[in-house]
Order: C-alpha cells, then structure tokens, then sequence
C-alpha cells in the first residue's frame, strides 16, 4: 500500500471517502445503518420501561435509607463504640466486602442457608459475608499473624426473614472487637465482657444483663445426656432458640425435626432452664451427671475464674450463667456471652421495642486454624455490637420525646444585607475554612437578609458574620447571636480570632 502523504489529490480524496463512510450492516435480509440499528436497540430497550406502569420504587427488601437526621444519631452511637474500642488498644481493619465462597463455608452451621451467593465473576464463586469473624480469621492466617488485637466496623448480609419493628434486617452493620493471640486465660474474655458493659452503659439505653455459657458445658452436657454427638450442633442451634420461644417448642424441635429420644430431651430440659451467678457454676461443679464430663469440668473452671477477673473489674452483677445460651455459630469453642437489655423505653400508649440481644461473642480457639494448610491454631475471643437494634432503640425514644437534631455542624453563617457582596462574602468565607472553622453561605449573588438570617435558625448555626457597604467603609464585620440577635462590630483583622473565641467558650 502507498503511503498516504504520496497518493496525488484526487486518489487520497477517493480514499478518504472510502475511509469516513459509514458501514452497512445486513440485518434480517435488510441493510440498515448504524444510525437505524442504534434507533432500533434503543426502542427495544424502552418498550420494557413503557410496559412497567406499576413500577413501585423503593429500596429492596430488609434494607433501608438512612436520613440526614437518622445519620447524625447513627454517627454518635458509632463514635461511642469506636472510642471505647481504640480505649482498650485496638487497631482498625477492613475486609472486603465478598469472599470466596469456600472461605465461607461450614463455618455457621445451619445459618449458611442464610449466606448471599452471588453469581460467577470471571470463574471465581463468590459470597457476601455473613459476618465480620471468619473474615478475620482469613486475614489472620493469610498473613501468618499470631497475634492482633482489631476492631472493624463494616455491613454484613443475610438471607433472613426481616423484622424491621425489632431492628432486624438483610443488610446490616456490624462493630467487631476481638483479641487473637495465645495469651493466660480468661483475662482476654473478661476483657471482652468489660467493653460490652461500657459500651452499652455509654449509650444510654438502660439496665442490661449479660449472658454467659461456654460450649464446652453445653457439649459435655449434650453427652451425658445422651445426644448422639452427630447431632450436637443441630441440638446446640434449637437450644439457641430459647430466647425467641418456648422450651415447649423447642422440645417439639429437637423430638420431632431432629429426631431426640423424648427422655434426652426431658434431661436437657432439666439443665437449660438454670441461670445465676458464680454460685451456679459452684452447683454445677458438684451435679452428679455434668461432673463426670471432663469438657464440662473444663469449662466451669474457666468460668469460675472468669467470674474472678469481673469481680475486679466491677462489673460481676451484670453477669448471668445461663445454661439455655447456646450460640448457633460453629465456630465457637469455650466461653460465649450475650447482652440483653431488661428493659427498653417506651410511651404508655406502645408496646416496648422487643430488640433481642444487643451484643454477643465468644471464643472461637479452632476458626483461624481451619483456613491454615498445616492446621496451626491462633486462639480468639471477640464481641460483636448490634448498631441496627440499638439504633432502633434510640430512634424510638428521641421520637417519644420529640427531640430536634442538627444535620449538619456548621458554626458561622456568612451573610450580607445588600447585593453585590458576593465577592466579599467569598473571600471571607475561605478566610473561615482555611482557619478551620465550619461555615456556610446562600449560593445567590443577592440573598435577602432575612431569608438568610431564617436560615440559620432552622438549621441551628449559632453565629453569623454579616458584611454590607457600611462594615466595608469601617474595616469591620457584624459578629451575630443568632440565639440572642445581639450583634457587635469586630475589627476585620480580629473575626477569626473572635469567632474561635466564641466556639471554645460554647
């Protein structure tokens, strides 16, 4: 082929045409342009949207928006959370938020019916996590970590049935602390068990109580009563049941769907429906039957001295033994622990917000080991909060007392009272940010003063500096109480320092 800057004029017009001219396409023995073929895909694509008059919009099921105002009280009983965690020396961590599929699975029992799968991307199978654990404990063994103490805040997804009234839904977040490391034991528990006293006596929701156990009871008791050890997890997922219905209905469970000798049942019964303090698990030391089990023996040592360790840290009459807390999860090995609260507030007129438990944890000694090609173990203990229910909780109660929240955080507003300011309301305003305070102005080349002035007391900014011709003049700025409307003229040169006065002394 000639080179193109050597072709005489008239050919390289030829070729040129030749080159820019749309191609034909044969389509259903027709031949149509592209511009036909566009026009006809675009129809095809509209005539489903036409055909959807009953197109309902809205979020999909067991999700949910989250106002500006709602986010405010959302961010608030995370701060509290994360400042409690950080207190007790733990460093963030995120994940993503799918897995491989088989990271997944085998590691929640009967709830892995609840994992999301989703469909095959580039030939990798993939599953949106349940949780943030077993997230954790892959990060652990990928890195070869033998100790970490992490907290991570992340959303989760479950195929559940949603209760929205009891602040449980399909897309969730989770606030995570754990401690990984072989270290002596239950001081980590206690640990664990501590932060979830102050992280729930910060929030302000009212008296609660948590509930302890440790598998190792609930297996040993298991086998001395005669469960066939096959059938443990599935006996310890109906037993985990007990606290949304009936022991009634949960021996019809294990009888009739999981196939129990009805007598089996009958001892558990005996065992499931005990709880107290420390002076249970010295009775449970002393019965005849959970004695004769070393792996329950083992557990009732631990708890007897984990009781020791919240003793001193003062928080022991929060704490219940409660044999009917099981823990559906397999990953759990030894101590497991649930918060409840007694009671939550509510009006006269409304039924009280049924929350169900607001944090849970345990100790998972087996899980990091089971994603490590020789089985190396790294035990682990950790918590989980319950942000959905507690904020639940909290929206109920600033609803029953009409409590008014600011959406945002600004603390100046500039303003002026006549038009052709805006030049200077700009230069101030970047004066403002750049001193690191937070301000606002109207995007209107002439805002009425009063419009501006209504503004501020709708969004409750509690100072405005306001310029106009005569401030120019003067080489000052109006500094306004938007609370008391007492303004006062400050040298231009002294607004920042003035205004930064004011915000430390509020």
């Amino acid at each position: 082929m000639p080179q193109l800057g050597l072709l005489p004029g008239r050919a390289w017009a030829a070729l040129l045409g030749q080159l820019l001219r749309p191609p034909r396409v044969v389509c259903l023995g027709a031949a149509h342009s592209h511009s036909q073929v566009a026009e006809a895909v675009l129809a095809s694509q509209l005539k489903p949207r036409q055909e959807k008059s009953n197109f309902i919009l809205k979020t999909p099921k067991g999700t949910r928006d989250f106002s500006p105002q709602q986010m405010v009280v959302r961010e608030k009983i995370l701060d509290i959370i994360v400042s409690c965690f950080k207190r007790h020396g733990a460093k963030g961590l995120d994940t993503p938020a799918f897995e491989l599929k088989e990271m997944l699975a085998e590691k929640y029992g009967e709830d892995s019916g609840l994992i999301y799968d989703l469909k095959d991307q580039g030939g990798e199978l993939l599953s949106l996590r349940y949780d943030l654990t077993v997230p954790f404990a892959r990060y652990m063994a990928m890195n070869k970590l033998k100790k970490m103490k992490r907290y991570h805040v992340g959303k989760v997804w479950r195929r559940e049935s949603p209760t929205i009234a009891q602040g449980r839904y399909r897309e969730f977040c989770q606030c995570d602390f754990d401690i990984a490391g072989d270290f002596d034991p239950m001081i980590p528990d206690a640990e664990c068990l501590k932060i979830i006293c102050e992280i729930l006596t910060g929030l302000q929701l009212g008296d609660f109580l948590i509930k302890v156990n440790d598998r190792r009871i609930l297996d040993g008791m298991f086998a001395i009563c005669g469960v066939p050890e096959s059938k443990f997890r599935a006996i310890c997922s109906s037993i985990d049941k007990l606290d949304k219905i009936s022991w009634k209905d949960v021996r019809h469970e294990m009888v009739t769907e999981k196939g129990l000798a009805p007598e089996v049942a009958d001892r558990i019964g005996d065992y499931v429906q005990c709880h107290g303090g420390l002076s249970l698990v010295e009775q449970m030391f002393q019965d005849p039957r959970l004695s004769q089990s070393k792996q329950a023996l083992e557990g009732l040592g631990d708890l007897k001295l984990l009781f020791e360790y919240l003793t001193l840290f003062g928080i022991a009459e929060k704490i219940c033994f409660d044999l009917s807390l099981a823990r559906g999860l397999d990953y759990y090995t030894g101590v497991i622990y649930e918060a409840v609260l007694l009671q939550t507030p509510a009006p006269a007129e409304e039924e009280p917000l049924n929350v169900g438990s607001v944090a849970a944890g345990g100790r998972y000694d087996g899980l990091v080991g089971m994603f490590n090609p020789k089985g190396h173990k790294v035990p682990c203990v950790g918590l989980s909060i319950g942000v959905e229910r507690i904020f639940s909780i909290v929206e109920q109660r600033m609803k029953t007392f009409g409590e008014k929240i600011r959406t945002t955080e600004t603390q100046v507003f500039v303003a002026t009272p006549q038009k052709n300011f805006l030049q200077e309301r700009l230069k101030l305003i970047a004066e403002l940010w750049d001193a690191g305070i937070k301000a606002e102005l109207l995007y209107k080349n002439n805002p009425k003063l009063l419009t501006q002035l209504h503004y501020c007391e709708n969004m409750g900014i509690p100072l405005v500096v306001i310029i106009g011709e005569q401030e120019l003049k003067e080489g000052v700025i109006k500094l306004r109480s938007v609370a008391t409307r007492e303004e006062v003229a400050i040298k231009r040169e002294n607004i920042v320092a003035e205004i930064q006065k004011r915000l430390f002394e509020s």
